[in-house]
């Protein structure tokens, strides 16, 4: 079953561009040349979107074959399909990669154990109910990414449906 998702680097250095492009080639295994622009939210690095097809899963894979890369800013997404939810990578150099699960509609999907164990280290004292879930609902990284997700005048557009 496939499955379609955007790749959007938000930031990488201009050595990085080529590696980043091979990277995601092996994933999809085929050839693949991003248009890259300039990212003014930090100077000296550059942006880029990609949509992409492929199996349940290609977004996984992605964010693993990207994530190694300490000067990289990215998210990947892919949408819901028969067989599996949708997910969202997010990933920083300072906090890491973070995952969600997304429903049909965008939301992210908490699993029950997780909204538990955050609501046992909450009841401990070891954290504040409020901060956890911000961090299950990915709210840091989207913090830290949400100056990098908008490239300025002139950025190439891609519409990826067309709603009637």
């Amino acid at each position: 079953m496939t499955t379609r998702g955007v790749l959007y680097v938000h930031s990488a250095p201009r050595a990085l561009c080529p590696h980043v492009e091979w990277a995601v080639a092996g994933v999809l295994g085929t050839r693949v040349s991003l248009d890259w622009i300039r990212q003014p939210a930090a100077p000296g690095t550059w942006r880029s979107e990609f949509s992409w097809q492929g199996q349940a899963g290609t977004a996984s894979k992605l964010a693993s074959a990207l994530r190694g890369w300490q000067m990289l800013r990215f998210e990947v997404t892919a949408e819901p399909c028969p067989t599996a939810e949708g997910e969202r990578y997010s990933c920083t150099p300072d906090l890491g990669i973070f995952h969600a699960v997304t429903g049909m509609h965008g939301d992210i999907l908490i699993p029950e154990d997780r909204l538990r164990a955050a609501l046992v280290r909450s009841r401990s004292g070891e954290t504040d109910l409020e901060a956890e879930i911000a961090k299950l609902l990915g709210k840091p990284w989207d913090d830290e990414l949400e100056p990098f997700r908008y490239a300025g005048e002139g950025a190439p557009v891609r519409w990826l449906h067309q709603v009637v």
